[in-house]
């Protein structure tokens, strides 16, 4: 009882603006490090496939690293001096799942250090993993128990197993074990496979999403090709027809967003435009990874054209995050309970 008096005092006593950026720092913004990391790997692989400028993924990753720290401590504070929004985050049937970005982003910091530090990035994995797996065993058992509205049902639900196996997979097989990375992709892969048909069945029949979750629907672009660069890791790199298919999948899935861009647009400029960041990442680093390791052919002519779509999209978001930051909007209000609005509304239209 002291302790949480104690707390709520810190709370009152903390500045107003810098108590409404911690208050307000939703787990979602994690996706921001998915993106950038996401690039950085993308540069690793260009800069193996076409001999391009290795200092220049290794300065993403600084990036990268700067803002994850930045957002780790926020989120610490958060669950220090506003428990109980956070507590009210972990509660809500959308938002919940971003928490598990918290661990994913950390373990592709991890992933970063690892040509630095061996020992550093075999820590922060271990960590990261940790709190990942538990966050989606915490998660997925809670979902098992049914009583689930179908508004409520939105790609985020990938996030705590299929995007914390397929990257643990990518970064333990970085740090040298590829065949603990093979039980990781297996726990990934087939829970993508199981969510997507209860995603595509519910975006098929139920209600249209309303504006402001169409972002979240970026995060159905990651699996394949996020998944890709893990196959890729866990294999050794050679080229095969399942590499091929995953970054086909992939290619799909992103014309498909292209053609709903105009409609999920509609959300208008926020940071849960984010959400696309981590597959678009991924689908140029997994063929630049491929024509590393000799491949060749139609990969060759796909590879650069995904490669220059994923920078203009991650530069793009940057701006986009810079104008909110400078117009004060980016910590301005919590998103969930907009959220919390919408999904409710479009629950009674089911």
């Amino acid at each position: 009882m002291d302790t949480m008096l104690k707390t709520q005092r810190l709370a009152e006593h903390t500045p107003g603006p810098f108590a409404q950026i911690v208050g307000n720092m939703p787990a979602s913004y994690f996706g921001m490090v998915l993106g950038l990391a996401g690039l950085g790997n993308a540069w690793r692989g260009a800069s193996l496939a076409w001999q391009l400028p290795e200092f220049i993924a290794e300065w993403i990753y600084v990036v990268a690293g700067a803002v994850w720290a930045v957002l780790v401590v926020l989120y610490i504070l958060k669950a220090i001096l506003a428990p109980a929004k956070l507590m009210e985050e972990a509660a809500h049937p959308v938002q919940c799942c971003f928490i598990g970005l918290a661990g994913v982003s950390t373990m592709l910091i991890a992933g970063g250090l690892v040509p630095h530090s061996q020992l550093g990035a075999s820590i922060v994995f271990a960590i990261a993993f940790i709190f990942t797996l538990l966050f989606a065993v915490w998660r997925t058992g809670g979902l098992w128990k049914g009583e689930r509205d179908h508004a409520n049902t939105t790609a985020v639900l990938y996030l705590p197993t299929v995007a914390g196996s397929f990257v643990s997979a990518t970064v333990v097989s970085a740090l040298g074990y590829p065949d603990w990375g093979q039980f990781a992709f297996g726990a990934g892969l087939f829970s993508w496979l199981a969510i997507e048909s209860v995603l595509l069945h519910r975006l098929l029949i139920g209600p249209t999403n309303p504006a402001p979750l169409r972002p979240t629907l970026g995060v159905q672009l990651a699996p394949a090709p996020v998944g890709a660069v893990a196959y890729i890791a866990i294999s050794g790199g050679v080229p095969d027809i399942f590499a091929h298919a995953l970054i086909g999948y992939g290619i799909l899935q992103l014309l498909v967003m292209a053609r709903l861009s105009r409609w999920i647009a509609q959300a208008g400029a926020v940071p849960g435009l984010w959400a696309f960041s981590f597959g678009a990442t991924a689908i140029a680093a997994a063929p630049a990874l491929l024509i590393a390791h000799g491949d060749h052919g139609a990969i060759s002519i796909l590879a650069p054209l995904l490669f220059v779509i994923a920078n203009l999209v991650i530069a793009g978001l940057i701006v986009m995050t810079l104008s909110l930051l400078l117009s004060g909007k980016m910590f301005a209000s919590p998103q969930s309970k907009e959220i919390r609005r919408e999904v409710s509304a479009a629950g009674r239209q089911c």
